[in-house]
């Protein structure tokens, strides 16, 4: 196990009415004027924002509201909030809903108190100094971002999909009730649990040694997110299911499963290209990238895949050619995901056959050697084979 500091200072305030707390939380961290962040209108139909509104209001808060967040969220609106933020003297962001509103008010808290353009931060010619405290109302098990350290944004003009991690980027605080997502499409409760099980394989595949507790605790986390997945789809408004799919998105990506070992992302990288261009869901570009990111690489760790296999999906081990067993567990997962509802190939996203150099070679490269990939670099060949496999 490798040298590590972790540190995860997110206050979590989780269950059934939990949103009525948020203006007590708020207060707790030191906001006086509030910039509401969230996406559309469903957030103001159901009630949900105006019960924030209200609990802020009980707590003697002032607040501003800008809606419009989206899935793969743009910089466009980043600027607007951080317009209007800078104009009504925010003090703090309250983020309400997934993880495009929890990202697009990161991104606003940190550009609200930098001189410069904010992409800055997303394109390598700046780090965030300063930022704005930000809170999280919850609406969907996904991203894990009401308390990891990374933000994802896109720049429009450009199609152009970057992230920046920092200890900035950590939420004060995140409200979770599991009712508010009760409400979301089959599609969308598929696609979060796809990136919640990414996140975590991303951490999983690993090539470094002696990391059994973190591999435990990752594979029974896998296994809940499958069985609750399972049930979510079919019956959304199950609420243990939904309770263990928004405490996972959380575990999955705050690093507790990637203490202590080499991590990949290259699965993401690849993603990130595709929602960028094509603006497809997150989770769904995950379920397409990721199963033909294992074949491609599967056999330089045999033993890690097979692993996966054994203990995730309970395939047998067969030690006479591990080989066998580690693509029963892709086959495996790839079966689990058509059950949920996520597509498979590049086709059934929309993504047409000739783009695919372009985005093998615009895949951001995330080694000093230009290569993509904590685990297995790849170069942009490397990329391009990958999603052939994906163009079956």
């Amino acid at each position: 196990m490798q040298n590590f500091t972790h540190c995860v200072p997110t206050r979590f305030v989780f269950g059934r009415g939990a949103e009525n707390q948020a203006g007590q939380q708020v207060r707790d961290f030191g906001g006086t004027r509030v910039l509401i962040h969230y996406g559309g209108g469903s957030a103001v139909r159901s009630g949900l924002i105006g019960r924030v509104q209200k609990s802020l209001e009980d707590a003697g808060i002032e607040y501003v509201t800008l809606g419009g967040a989206q899935p793969n969220p743009r910089d466009t609106l980043v600027y607007r909030g951080i317009e209007l933020a800078r104009k009504e003297n925010v003090d703090f962001v309250l983020a309400v809903g997934g993880g495009s509103s929890i990202d697009s008010s990161k991104a606003i808290a940190h550009g609200v108190r930098y001189d410069g353009d904010f992409w800055d931060f997303f394109c390598g010619r700046a780090k965030p100094q300063n930022s704005l405290p930000v809170g999280a109302v919850l609406t969907m098990a996904a991203a894990g971002s009401e308390s990891s350290n990374s933000c994802v944004i896109t720049q429009e003009a450009t199609k152009t999909k970057r992230g920046v991690r920092t200890e900035l980027n950590r939420c004060r605080f995140a409200i979770m009730n599991p009712e508010l997502a009760m409400t979301l499409p089959p599609y969308q409760i598929a696609s979060g649990a796809t990136d919640i099980l990414a996140h975590i394989m991303e951490r999983y595949f690993t090539d470094t040694p002696d990391v059994d507790i973190i591999d435990r605790m990752a594979e029974g986390a896998m296994a809940a997110v499958i069985r609750a997945a399972r049930v979510a789809v079919k019956h959304p408004d199950d609420y243990e299911a939904q309770a263990q799919l928004m405490w996972a998105s959380t575990v999955a990506h705050n690093d507790t499963l990637g203490v202590g070992r080499k991590q990949d992302w290259g699965s993401h990288q690849i993603e990130h290209e595709l929602s960028a261009v094509y603006d497809v869901a997150h989770g769904a570009g995950l379920a397409v990238v990721f199963p033909a990111w294992m074949r491609y690489h599967y056999q330089k760790n045999v033993m890690r895949f097979a692993q996966f296999a054994v203990r995730v999906y309970g395939c047998g081990m067969n030690f006479e050619h591990p080989e066998e067993t580690a693509l029963a567990g892709i086959e495996a997962h790839e079966a689990f995901l058509r059950e949920i509802g996520m597509p498979l190939t590049l086709g059934e996203l929309g993504i047409e056959n000739a783009d695919i150099p372009a985005l093998a070679a615009h895949t951001k490269k995330t080694n000093p050697d230009g290569t993509t990939g904590g685990v297995f670099p790849m170069t942009p060949a490397d990329i391009e084979s990958i999603l052939r496999i994906a163009d079956r």
